[in-house]
């Protein structure tokens, strides 16, 4: 039998956010007005090769952050971003960085993020925005053989990317020497410091050139963030396009257990029409594997990711979810953060989290860009 109660080593129930109140509010909120966009894709200043990737890859209006930051980024301005996720933030530094080293095949791009997902898929956007350019990057993130890493590193790269750990690790040993970039990305800084990652972050800060460009995008600015952010930045651009911690087109709703068993009550709101593509998310590693099983000998197609995964594992996890493979995406607050997934139709809290961020951060998975989606919580 699935066990729906656990306890923390002094024998206590863990904390659990109770979103109700924020639900509340929500749906209280009057709705904003959609920010006007002022340019196309083809008004940026920006090769026209890169402009036929872009529209291949079906983008065809710039989302409020492109439209505003990436003619700052061509101007060659310190930026900071300030945007919900899923707002388009990654193409909107890739795009006038990759125009950057087109222009000048000396410039290299160093990005740094705090997950292992999001480098990896920010790579992915890379290989299809600098299609047939003569570009070339390598992903540094732990998971990976790092013996094919220092061998890429010593070829050419005009970008690299990685998470704060294995940079360390490879300027260490003296294979990445970061005196040598001209601009730098530092990607959702909120979560590199929640996840640990402030002294790595300024080892590698440390590292770096002067006279750089420097890219800093968050979630928020406040305390250790604005720490870093000054310490980073020369006379940045600030572009704030965040309007509220949930967005406007994220339905929440909460599903009392009323007694029931929760796996029954998980059970009977997959099989509902419309529960396309959902991401699970709970507490525990161990908990999200047994229900990942579950849920596969219940008929449903599942699986899940958390850390005791390898990268591998992991990668192939993301990339059934988003082929559709599986249907259904178990995750934990520390595997699922940087999650860049289309068109996920629900989020369903099985646990709830501990805390208000992590519950904005887990919906934030769906009801991306112009996409709306249905949030889900559990509550006793």
């Amino acid at each position: 039998m699935f066990r729906q109660r656990r306890f923390n080593r002094a024998g206590r129930q863990p904390r659990a956010f109770d979103p109700s109140f924020l639900i509340q509010r929500a749906i209280n909120r009057p709705k904003l007005q959609v920010m006007a966009i002022k340019n196309n894709f083809a008004d940026f200043a920006v090769d026209q090769r890169i402009k036929l990737n872009v529209k291949t890859k079906g983008y065809l209006i710039p989302t409020p952050i492109q439209d505003q930051i990436i003619p700052f980024i061509i101007e060659g301005n310190d930026v900071v971003g300030i945007a919900n996720t899923g707002t388009g933030k990654t193409a909107a530094f890739l795009i006038p960085l990759i125009h950057k080293v087109i222009k000048n095949n000396r410039e290299k791009v160093l990005v740094i993020t705090p997950t292992r997902e999001l480098a990896a898929q920010i790579q992915a956007e890379f290989t299809d925005l600098a299609k047939n350019l003569g570009l070339y990057s390598t992903l540094c993130i732990g998971g990976m053989a790092m013996g094919r890493q220092i061998q890429r590193l010593r070829q050419l790269n005009h970008f690299v990317i990685g998470t704060p750990g294995r940079l360390k690790d490879l300027e260490q040993r003296r294979v990445l020497r970061l005196s040598g970039f001209t601009a730098i990305v530092l990607d959702e800084v909120d979560r590199m410091l929640d996840m640990g990652f402030i002294n790595d972050v300024r080892f590698l800060i440390s590292f770096l050139p002067k006279i750089r460009q420097s890219l800093f995008f968050s979630a928020t600015i406040e305390g250790r963030v604005r720490d870093v952010m000054a310490k980073f930045l020369t006379n940045p651009k600030i572009v704030s396009v965040k309007t509220t911690d949930v967005a406007d087109n994220v339905d929440q709703t909460i599903v009392r257990l009323a007694g029931r068993n929760k796996i029954d009550v998980l059970h009977d709101l997959l099989i509902k029409p419309g529960f396309d593509k959902v991401l699970v998310f709970g507490r525990t590693k161990w908990e999200m594997e047994k229900l990942a099983k579950t849920l596969v000998e219940r008929g449903f197609k599942a699986t899940a990711i958390h850390g005791n995964k390898s990268q591998g594992q992991r990668q192939r996890a993301l990339n059934q979810f988003k082929t559709g493979a599986v249907k259904i995406l178990l995750a934990t607050d520390v595997a699922q953060r940087g999650l860049d997934i289309e068109a996920v139709s629900h989020v369903i809290n099985f646990d709830l989290p501990e805390t208000q961020e992590d519950y904005i951060h887990r919906i934030g998975r769906t009801g991306r860009a112009d996409k709306t989606g249905i949030a889900i919580s559990l509550v006793p």
